[in-house]
């Protein structure tokens, strides 16, 4: 029996997050990695902090005088502290990689130099090249009664000094402008760096025209970054609108400085910014570590991952590029970055600019300003079709970019309807209705992940396109009610948050629990990014105590604790942390047949296994039964994660991560290597018959 309201069974949501940053950390220190693919690394270890701070550590900073409890028996204050401490960790952790790193770079020729390694040649050239190219940009500010603190917006690199002038001691504020290129390169036969904060701090004197600067340093504050939305029955553009300009204000909750900066300097900022010392961490110039990618050089080819050739698929070529028939003639699964998402924009693109093409429906989250999606959209709509596109403006740190492309699309005559404010619009959806000599066919697009042609560079995802009749009058059910509201009483295969999803899964584990009792082959094999919903956690341990068998294959976030005695021995936790993002979300029941089987059931989706997923977004679970496609996904994709042990974490029963080991006699394999080199099979066309074999993996018998 599962333990009553026992916190023993759960890990807290904002330290295993902790512990998935770590796991990215540790890439930097894989000699097996590229040197620079290793610096993009603590890039992006260093970003995901920022944002973590700005969201999760923003919003136990409301709640802190609380008494709520996580379903892990923690307090907001509780969090408060543990993160504070880990954090420290952390960034105590990231100094010391950087220091190896800028060895590791030297070794490789690349130098990034620091003030005290500067030569006066060097400084002279500095100080030109900001005069010359910088000076009308950069505004010193003196703080004095007619000029007083200035706003400091969130993330954004500022440099604060102590001088004298006249004889008189004075602070100096010089913010750091957003476009200012991070990184300056030297003069000479080496290549040879200096960051712009560097740069900055050696110029000062000249900056502010003084007699001296008695002392100096660099900071930078992180801010709360929830829009606060008011203006209940407003506009929503409006609202919006206003809650993105008031964001830039909200509170800190982080300040970074630079090593070297005086206590001095330190109480005057947080004087200043109204901010008490706690969340205040030292760090290496330059203090914001996520613009360390600016260095990245095409002429060091050997120092990073080496390119692939994105794979176009040919079933789609067998067609002559025609998408219609190439769908028609059957499903087919694109799987991204490994296949080209060009098959996606080319899609709607085709769409756009068919005569027989009436109408074309469109989910937006993310995407990008130069979006060829989006553009093809408006073409559409000025060509007379009927388009319509669901835009989420809550879609975080993408708002500003989604209210410009709803601008656009409604100036072109699209119909723009705004996902409801307290329902975030998450589905991946594209539906296009053509006319065929004397009847109408629907073809649709389902997406794991969003529609953003750079991430799809890098993110693991699936694209399932489909004209099965079912399916694609199931998303225009779905269409109609993001536009009008009304819950859909007949949607026959799709699952979706937040009215079905969640009884249909309840509905899956159980079954597998009947299946155990009679025993029946039984199992649950999931693949998303994040699982920290507490009624499904209790699902997948009542299963676990059936003797169901549960492979949890979850990138980052992870509540659940596996391993546990008399809870949670039949499950595995794993997480996969490599060249490319896992981003794809599977969930596969095994039905009472061995796995992997053609009876398996098999949905991809849109969604994650968190509350705000299930009940408080609209997402969508795509059945998957054409049988290329369930195999693909299964055979290939599914059990070569399950397969991987070169990229893989183990979670153990106390909540940590072990990285995988492999024995002498266990055979090297990585999942990203192995897509890399394998076609998919359900886009393969006339090439089915080349090498199936070595793209289908086995597990078991």
């Amino acid at each position: 029996m599962l333990k009553k309201n026992t916190a023993y069974n759960y890990a807290n949501r904002e330290l295993s997050w902790l512990k998935f940053n770590e796991r990215v950390l540790s890439q930097t220190s894989d000699s097996k990695i590229p040197l620079l693919e290793r610096v993009r690394f603590l890039s992006i270890a260093f970003s995901n902090l920022d944002e973590f701070f700005m969201v999760r550590v923003a919003g136990l900073n409301v709640q802190k005088f609380s008494r709520n409890k996580s379903f892990d028996g923690l307090t907001p204050q509780q969090q408060l502290k543990l993160i504070d401490k880990e954090t420290s960790k952390m960034i105590s952790n990231i100094k010391s990689i950087w220091i190896d790193l800028l060895r590791e770079l030297s070794e490789n020729k690349i130098h990034i130099d620091v003030e005290k390694t500067l030569k006066t040649k060097d400084k002279t050239f500095i100080k030109n090249y900001l005069e010359e190219n910088n000076w009308g940009v950069l505004t010193p500010i003196i703080i004095d009664p007619s000029h007083p603190f200035p706003f400091i917006p969130n993330k954004e690199t500022t440099l604060v000094c102590r001088l004298i002038n006249n004889k008189k001691t004075f602070y100096g504020i010089l913010r750091v402008p957003e476009g200012l290129e991070k990184f300056i390169k030297l003069p000479g036969k080496k290549t040879r760096f200096v960051s712009m904060e560097t740069a900055l701090l050696i110029s000062l004197k000249e900056i502010f025209q003084c007699d001296r600067v008695l002392d100096k340093g660099v900071f930078r504050p992180i801010r709360n970054s929830e829009l606060e939305l008011g203006g209940e029955g407003e506009d929503l553009f409006l609202v919006f609108q206003k809650a993105i300009f008031e964001r830039r204000r909200q509170e800190v909750i982080r300040i970074d400085f630079d090593e070297s900066i005086s206590s001095h300097l330190i109480k005057f900022i947080n004087k200043k910014l109204n901010y008490k010392d706690v969340n205040t961490y030292k760090l290496p110039i330059p203090v914001n570590l996520s613009s360390i990618e600016s260095i990245f050089l095409k002429d060091f080819k050997k120092l990073f991952f080496p390119k692939f050739k994105v794979r176009f698929p040919e079933r789609i070529k067998d067609f002559k590029n025609d998408y219609f028939k190439a769908i028609a003639n059957k499903d087919i699964v694109i799987h991204h970055p490994f296949e080209s998402f060009e098959v996606v924009t080319q899609f709607i693109d085709q769409a756009a600019d068919d005569p027989k093409v009436l109408s074309i429906k469109h989910t937006l989250y993310r995407t990008t300003d130069d979006s060829p999606i989006e553009a093809s959209l408006v073409r559409a709509a000025q060509k007379g079709k009927l388009v319509t596109v669901i835009i989420e403006l809550q879609a975080r740190f993408d708002e500003e970019r989604n209210l410009k492309w709803a601008k656009e699309l409604e100036l072109a005559g699209a119909q723009v309807v705004f996902g409801n404010i307290d329902m975030k619009t998450h589905a991946k959806i594209t539906l296009v209705t053509r006319k065929q000599m004397n009847s109408v066919v629907n073809y649709a697009h389902y997406g794991t992940g969003n529609y953003h042609p750079r991430n799809a560079r890098v993110y693991m995802d699936l694209s399932y396109f489909t004209c099965d009749k079912t399916l694609t009058n199931d998303a225009a059910k779905m269409f109609n009610y993001l536009t009008s509201y009304s819950e859909p009483t007949t949607i026959k295969k799709i699952v979706y948050s937040p009215i079905t999803a969640r009884n249909k899964l309840n509905e899956l584990i159980r079954n597998e629990i009947t299946n155990a009792g009679k025993n029946k082959p039984s199992g649950i094999v999931c693949k998303c990014n994040s699982l920290v919903d507490k009624q499904i956690i209790d699902e997948f341990y009542k299963a676990s105590q059936k003797n169901v068998k549960i492979e949890l294959l979850i990138r980052g976030i992870c509540s659940l604790i596996p391993g546990k005695e008399n809870l949670s021995e039949n499950i595995v936790v794993k997480s996969i942390i490599g060249r490319f993002l896992e981003h794809t979300r599977i969930y596969c029941f095994y039905n009472g047949h061995k796995f992997p089987h053609r009876k398996n059931i098999l949905f991809i989706s849109s969604a994650d296994l968190m509350q705000r997923n299930l009940d408080r977004r609209v997402e969508t679970f795509i059945p998957i039964e054409n049988e290329t496609v369930h195999e693909q996904i299964l055979n290939q994709i599914l059990i070569a994660s399950m397969t991987d042990n070169t990229n893989s974490w183990q979670m153990l029963s106390n909540g940590n991560y072990q990285k995988k080991e492999i024995s002498s006699k266990e055979k090297k394999f990585s999942s990203h290597n192995f897509f890399i080199k394998n076609p998919s099979l359900s886009g393969r066309g006339s090439a089915k018959l080349k090498s199936r074999a070595k793209s289908n993996l086995k597990i078991g018998k």
